[in-house]
């Protein structure tokens, strides 16, 4: 029998996974139609949302270290994945064609942004156990369309391997940070400083920012 954690985890996810044939944008990377100018916008909206997503990740950890250790500690992990993606971005942002000063003059789009705003409202805001179950749902998504995008950057653009270490980074299997989100969850459930009703709305928020990334690099010209 699985723990009450984990099939509150299971269930979370699957209530908030959107429909893969409503992102407008992943389907024209995966059958080579988006041109490389949403690539590349792609490449530098993650520029800003990597550096913001670790700074709230680490303020998550230090706010939970006293009352919910073990999402101090989730939290923590995420921060250094940040950190590890953020050393890949740089290949596929050159893939790409950017170089250091169009890396440098990118004016980024608020639709893209917004995600990362949100991320750190919940960092200032929400407590740390709710936003694990928030974000838990909401990496399976990205996960999904990391994978995708990886596959189709080698198949229909010849994009190198170092060029999409940065997706295929997201789209690993990664049953440590699970195990983690699973702690994180169980002991804010057997303390009972879990808000299942309120985790839930900040994962389906979240999960129409993370809508509206995708929505905004589609009107890149």
């Amino acid at each position: 029998m699985t723990h009450p954690a984990r099939d509150l985890l299971e269930t979370t996810t699957a209530t908030l996974a959107p429909d893969p044939r409503a992102n407008p944008l992943v389907p024209r990377i995966a059958d080579g139609t988006a041109p490389l100018a949403i690539l590349a916008a792609l490449a530098l909206e993650q520029t800003w949302v990597i550096p913001a997503d670790r700074r709230a990740f680490e303020f998550l950890a230090e706010r939970g270290e006293a009352t919910d250790p073990r999402a101090a500690a989730f939290f923590t992990a995420l921060a250094e994945g940040e950190a590890l993606a953020g050393e890949r971005l740089t290949a596929f942002t050159r893939a790409c064609g950017v170089d250091e000063p169009g890396e440098a003059a990118y004016e980024p789009l608020p639709g893209c942004q917004a995600y990362p705003a949100y991320v750190a409202w919940l960092a200032l805001n929400a407590s740390p156990a709710d936003v694990v179950l928030a974000l838990t749902a909401n990496f399976s998504a990205w996960g999904g369309c990391c994978a995708t995008i990886g596959t189709a950057l080698r198949e229909r653009y010849g994009f190198t391997d170092e060029a999409c270490a940065f997706f295929d980074f997201f789209a690993q299997p990664a049953p440590e940070l699970d195990r983690m989100a699973v702690a994180a969850v169980r002991e804010a459930l057997d303390t009972g400083r879990l808000d299942k009703e309120r985790a839930h709305t900040y994962g389906r928020v979240l999960q129409s920012y993370e809508a509206m990334f995708w929505t905004a690099l589609t009107r890149v010209s």
